[in-house]
């Protein structure tokens, strides 16, 4: 498995101006790569399939001891750092292609770098030295400044370093990130599961086979954030652009829009953490989100004045990476200690009853349910009952599984074996999605 470790790094004036000098060569080749593709693609759009020749990685690469003779300051860069930024331009189109094909057409094609961002320099598995805590960058700059910096973190020496990047963020502070690959523990299912329901009120809410449920509630330091932003933002808004006044009001509000960003990380790194260490459970369920479906705007015929409560979950799933961000933590920090994150479509979890199956659409403002049977249970807990009973429901249909165990049974007969599952399955199937869920 690949891990990245960001550490921030703290260059003198003069390696501060170097690494500025790199960047604008590395920008100015993404940019005149970005346009050529821009070109080629207007020259065939109009031709006929087999006339059709559109540029790629490997042609733009080739170009590239041509354009060291032409202008030998590109020679000052380490030959791997450009190699590495048009690998990126040619992700970003592959993205932006993928994307249009699966009927985004919101999607936007890859955008021209300005010259007050730092292009990330980034020097992939080799330009570099890393002895102890301690790492120098190659280049070839007249200058021949030194770009050794000291690191206040140490790899894992059994470790293996895949790339090298380094960047300046929006406060202006220097970081390298170090991506090195890490030997992880072999997965052994013990016949324990733990089912998880992500949410935006309860950053998890948990059942095991046991029927015990814990429930955490999610500590949303972008709402306290929200509204000092929006002040210094009005502010900064008042004043005239790039002014003294509207710089600081702005470099004001970047370091709060970031101390909300580490705030939300650092707790989603504790809360992962404490999910899979403190669980007995080798086996992971989890529900498999569609974000960019849950944040898109619903159609609707009222007036202006009733859409407010037709808002959608932009700002809560989206714009602070809540529940996307928190999945990818629980799965690097699950295979490191040789559990596994099983992802399984949830559709239709929240408005089945998980104790008699009866469906019925409930809005988001309620949060308990309360059913003609008798039960009477939390929304995101009775949703991650039907996790884990879908999840029974395909490990026993694959026959290469063994019979289901003791404690999986008492589960099933405690909320009344299959009959949930039906329900969920029979709803899926009317809006044409009876495929398997389990990804």
């Amino acid at each position: 498995m690949y891990l990245t470790q960001k550490i921030r790094i703290f260059p003198t004036q003069d390696q501060s101006q170097l690494l500025w000098i790199l960047s604008e060569k590395c920008r100015l080749l993404y940019n005149f790569a970005l346009s050529e593709r821009m070109e080629n693609w207007k020259a065939n759009k109009d031709q006929s399939k087999e006339e059709k020749s559109y540029i790629n990685y490997h042609k733009q690469q080739n170009q590239l001891p041509s354009l060291k003779d032409t202008f030998p300051e590109y020679k000052w860069v380490y030959s791997k750092v450009l190699q590495s930024t048009l690998k990126k331009l040619d992700a970003n189109f592959k993205s932006f292609f993928a994307l249009w094909k699966n009927g985004h057409n919101d999607a936007k094609i890859p955008k021209f770098k300005g010259k007050k961002y730092f292009t990330i320099l980034s020097y992939n598995q080799s330009g570099f030295k890393l002895k102890g805590n301690q790492i120098t960058l190659s280049h070839k700059h007249p200058s021949n400044t030194d770009l050794t910096f000291q690191l206040g973190y140490s790899i894992p020496v059994d470790s293996k370093i895949k790339q090298v990047e380094i960047y300046l963020d929006s406060s202006q502070k220097w970081f390298v990130s170090i991506i090195y690959e890490l030997q992880e523990k072999a997965y052994v299912d013990n016949g324990k599961y733990q089912a998880i329901d992500l949410g935006i009120s309860n950053i998890v809410s948990t059942v095991n086979l046991n029927s015990k449920f814990v429930q955490i509630k999610n500590r949303r330091a972008d709402l306290f954030w929200k509204k000092k932003l929006a002040e210094v933002q009005a502010k900064r808004d008042h004043c005239r652009k790039y002014s003294k006044k509207w710089k600081r009001y702005n470099h004001k509000f970047v370091v709060m829009k970031l101390k909300c960003s580490y705030q939300m990380k650092d707790f989603q790194h504790k809360i992962s953490k404490q999910i899979v260490e403190n669980t007995k459970a080798n086996t992971i369920i989890v529900g498999d989100l569609n974000l960019k479906q849950m944040v898109k705007k619903k159609s609707t015929t009222k007036p202006p004045r009733h859409n407010k409560k037709n808002k959608t979950l932009n700002h809560s799933i989206q714009n602070t990476g809540t529940m996307g961000r928190f999945i990818q933590f629980l799965t690097y920090k699950a295979q490191k200690i040789g559990k596994r994150i099983i992802k399984i479509d949830e559709s239709y979890t929240t408005q089945v009853c998980c104790k008699c199956g009866l469906s019925k659409k409930r809005v988001l403002s309620e949060r308990d349910i309360f059913c003609i049977c008798g039960n009477q249970l939390d929304r995101d807990m009775n949703s991650s009952v039907n996790i884990m009973k879908k999840y029974l429901y395909l490990k026993y249909n694959d026959s290469l599984l063994h019979q289901p165990s003791v404690y999986e049974e008492s589960f099933l007969h405690t909320w009344n074996g299959f009959t949930v599952i039906n329900s969920l399955f029979r709803n899926r199937s009317k809006d044409g999605l009876m495929g398997s869920p389990l990804l």
